[in-house]
């Protein structure tokens, strides 16, 4: 199978590269570059290529790898690698790169919910003082005078506005936007479909039929069509024995002829998988979840009248509701009124909010999690809710959160219980 490395991207990789590996008087040179973009467009794949067209020796990691429970943990890996790929290339007397891939997977911060942690923050200040110091990178607890030989490192991911804005500034990383045009998709589809004898004006109409799929989607339609064989052999051999045959049987491996590729075949299994999409994008059934959620989670405000009332309880405190068209408040007995005063104040100015729980060994990492399925906006449910967590998390730090929704930014944070019980 021949594979199509883009022009453009592989004399991207090849200058940042190069460029890492001269000594240029007077020009300061990005250590990072950063290759993002849509999902499955062959950002990966493309630098592969990239490294094996150039000699170029890689050392990976992969974005689940930048978090831990012990803190520090992921930011030491990041500086050992940098250390074992310099080392290699002075050993091998040739161009390595450290390569890092879904680093905003792994690093990034996507909305409110998302858990900011002690590991998070050492691996953006660890990849900023690597950028900034790049022949004198130390393992912690020990240190080495001699400079190391200066590697590049590349990332990928798909959105950088979620990593810590001071990374990725141009001093340190040189960002390269990957978006595939009609040409390069043609090349590359082309390369994936070459064994199955499509002419090229057939893998034109094929990309201009689904001009709006990614790379990888073309990829999984030439795996679709050898599903026919492969259920036709099922059938044969029967589910019960299908293990057996398949799995370290004395027949050997199953072989499959080559199926015919005919373009309207393959434009027909290509709705058929378009289809299967839109049912994931249309279904929402997390949205249906959550309110089901949230209506058994939360109890609503008793219906009152519209004077405001005040009525004894049976614990000795009161409970007042006043509605006015349709907001509604509800006072509680076993919230202070500060903490009532500061929702209704958030609440007031238009923002939501959340709540967030957090053991005391966690505290020390800042590791809170959410209390809830969505972010409240009505008073009565926010009493409720806030209730509801002081109640089951009564051991464990609680903290009042209030977010702007437009902004998508948090505009409070203050702790509410601790877990001696006091809130």
């Amino acid at each position: 199978m021949g594979y199509y490395i883009a022009p453009r991207f592989l004399d991207k990789i090849a200058v940042h590269i190069t460029k890492n590996f001269l000594n240029i008087p007077g020009i300061r040179v990005p250590l990072i570059l950063g290759i993002h973009g849509r999902k499955g467009e062959g950002k990966t794949f493309q630098c592969e290529l990239a490294f094996e067209k150039m000699g170029v020796e890689v050392t990976l990691i992969s974005g689940g790898e930048l978090e831990s429970p012990d803190a520090g943990d992921p930011a030491r890996l990041i500086r050992l690698r940098y250390r074992e790929t310099s080392e290699l290339s002075k050993v091998r007397g040739k161009m390595c790169v450290l390569m890092i891939n879904d680093l905003d997977a792994g690093a990034g911060r996507f909305d409110e919910g998302t858990q900011y942690t002690v590991n998070t923050q050492l691996v953006n200040a660890t990849l900023m003082n690597i950028a900034d110091n790049p022949t004198d990178v130390q393992l912690p607890g020990s240190y080495d005078s001699t400079p190391l030989r200066r590697v590049p490192i590349i990332v990928t991911g798909n959105d950088f506005t979620t990593l810590y804005a001071p990374l990725i500034r141009d001093g340190r990383m040189e960002k390269f936007y990957w978006e595939p045009s009609r040409d390069d998709k043609v090349g590359i589809v082309g390369g994936i479909f070459e064994p199955d004898g499509l002419s090229q004006k057939e893998i034109e109409q094929l990309v201009d039929t689904f001009v709006n799929q990614s790379v990888d989607f073309f990829s999984a339609l030439r795996s679709r069509i050898y599903d026919e064989q492969i259920r036709e052999f099922i059938h044969k051999v029967g589910f019960e024995r299908i293990s057996l045959r398949v799995v370290n049987s004395l027949e050997g491996p199953p072989a499959f002829k080559k199926p015919y590729f005919s373009l309207a075949h393959l434009i027909e299994a290509g709705h058929l998988m378009v289809g299967e999409q839109k049912r994931v994008e249309n279904s929402q059934l997390v949205d249906e979840y959550n309110r089901l959620n949230r209506g058994r989670n939360y109890q609503a405000a008793p219906p009152t009248n519209a004077t405001p009332t005040s009525q004894p309880l049976s614990d000795g405190g009161y409970q007042a509701a006043k509605t006015n068209g349709l907001h509604q408040q509800v006072s509680s007995p076993h919230l202070t009124l500060e903490t009532q005063e500061q929702i209704r104040q958030i609440l007031a100015q238009g923002y939501t909010i959340n709540i967030e729980h957090v053991d005391e060994r966690r505290f020390r990492t800042g590791s809170w999690q959410s209390c809830l399925n969505t972010h409240i906006d009505a008073h009565s449910d926010a009493i409720s809710a806030l209730e509801s967590c002081l109640a089951e998390y009564s051991g464990e730090y609680l903290r009042l959160v209030g977010i702007d929704p437009k902004a998508k930014r948090r505009v409070l944070e203050t702790i509410i219980q601790r877990p001696n019980g006091k809130n």
